[in-house]
């Protein structure tokens, strides 16, 4: 494929990723260590060298990334992955591109960062969390483990370098954002999807309520997803969510990013995302199954991973794909069968510290569970600090030690001209 040649006598560092896990668990902290190794725009808006940001399709994103990231103020350039396949074919469409540049894969599949450094005529690296699938066509490979370049055949060896897991430093990047008010600090996460808000909301601002009455001390956050609003919020936690009305507990009043119920638990929303600093500052959390549970690991926060499954019958008045699903006879021991499924290949476990340890380090509860259950649970763990310091421990060591981001920008650093001044 031709390289591309333009007028900008600069350089560009173009990172490439796709959902919103990988953006602001990997994209986000390499870039700030980028810009804390070397002048790019657009913090140095003098600086011949800018840091850049390209999002590839991906059929687990959400499409609004390109949003999530501008308030970052870290990119000179964000092309939405609605834009991938044109920036391929037309790059002068989105404006000059240096002749030098390198291509950083953190997401999606690792061909497309291989496209589209030929089609720049960049050198190309890749994180490699499990496997390095093009190594003929990378510069560099940053491995997360010695296992990934053990794969890679003996002539390619020497291009990879083992860095760690860029999320064993999310926790200690976290925590110096946003400091929390002091005092018990609980996490609600009920799901970012309607799927899972409309049982998650009713389930979990009951969990709530249980846990203020046992403990008035208790506080509690909630993040917002980038692709939800306080407004489906409360529709969820409202009379038009049929699941809602099987639970005692609703959202009274709004107060200043504040939900109340009608019991009079105050529960704090945070808008910002990625809400990792909040969250790594959270004494436990209570959590549908998904990406929440490895964040939440890298973050060695203590949680308690739950998935009712006693609505299924409410699932008739749904739209959408999940509706059709539920006028199906049977669905009950369908749905039945594949969680049994998908328990079974991930030896049993459904949240990913755990089928990434292969044991059970943070408690799942599957099944016809009731807010009670989980609150009396949680009041448990909550009064055993010990535990709660055992469980974190656990998160941690399943990361391994932190240092992973630095090392990956000085590989990065190592593919740059030696003329480019650093701080």
């Amino acid at each position: 494929m031709a390289s591309l040649q333009n007028a900008d006598p600069g350089l560009a560092i173009v990172l490439v990723s796709n959902g919103p896990g990988e953006l602001s668990t990997w994209v986000r902290p390499l870039a700030e260590r980028l810009h804390s190794l070397q002048p790019l725009r657009p913090r140095v808006p003098s600086s011949p060298a800018s840091l850049q940001l390209v999002l590839v399709p991906c059929p687990n994103a959400t499409g609004q990334e390109h949003r999530a990231a501008q308030p970052w103020q870290l990119f000179d350039r964000i092309v939405p992955a609605r834009s991938f396949w044109s920036l391929l074919l037309r790059p002068k469409r989105f404006g000059l591109w240096p002749k030098k540049g390198i291509v950083v894969f953190l997401g999606g599949d690792q061909f497309w960062t291989v496209l589209l450094s030929a089609r720049l005529g960049y050198r190309h690296i890749t994180y490699a969390e499990w496997v390095a699938r093009w190594p003929q066509w990378n510069d560099s490979i940053a491995a997360m483990s010695d296992a990934v370049r053990r794969q890679l055949p003996v002539r390619y060896q020497g291009r990879c370098r083992v860095v760690g897991d860029l999320m064993a430093d999310l926790s200690s990047f976290a925590r110096r954002e946003a400091p929390l008010p002091d005092g018990e600090w609980v996490a609600l996460l009920p799901g970012s999807k309607a799927a899972k808000l409309s049982v998650g909301m009713p389930f979990f601002l009951e969990t709530a309520d249980h846990i203020a009455k046992e403990r008035p001390e208790c506080r509690f956050l909630l993040p917002l997803a980038p692709t939800t609003s306080v407004e489906e919020l409360l529709r969820f936690a409202g009379p038009t969510n049929p699941i809602a009305a099987r639970y005692r507990s609703a959202v009274v009043d709004v107060d200043r990013d504040v939900l109340i119920t009608k019991a009079g638990t105050r529960i704090q929303l945070i808008q910002e995302h990625p809400a990792h600093g909040p969250l790594s500052q959270c004494d436990l959390a209570l959590t549908t199954v998904g990406a929440n549970t490895a964040e939440l690991g890298a973050l060695a926060v203590p949680m308690i991973v739950m998935v009712p499954t006693q609505h299924l019958d409410m699932m008739r008045a749904w739209d959408g794909g999940f509706g059709l699903l539920a006028r199906i006879p049977g669905l009950r021991r369908l749905l039945g069968a594949l969680l049994t499924f998908w328990r079974l290949r991930n030896n049993g476990f459904v949240a990913w510290p755990n089928i990434t340890a292969g044991r059970g380090v943070v408690p799942e509860r599957i099944g016809e569970i009731t807010p009670q259950q989980i609150a009396t649970e949680a009041i448990e763990w909550l009064s055993s600090p010990e535990r709660l310091e055992g469980q974190r421990e656990d998160l941690q060591a399943l990361r391994g030690e932190p240092g992973a981001v630095m090392a990956l920008a000085a590989e990065v650093r190592d593919l740059l001209p030696r003329a480019l001044p650093s701080v």
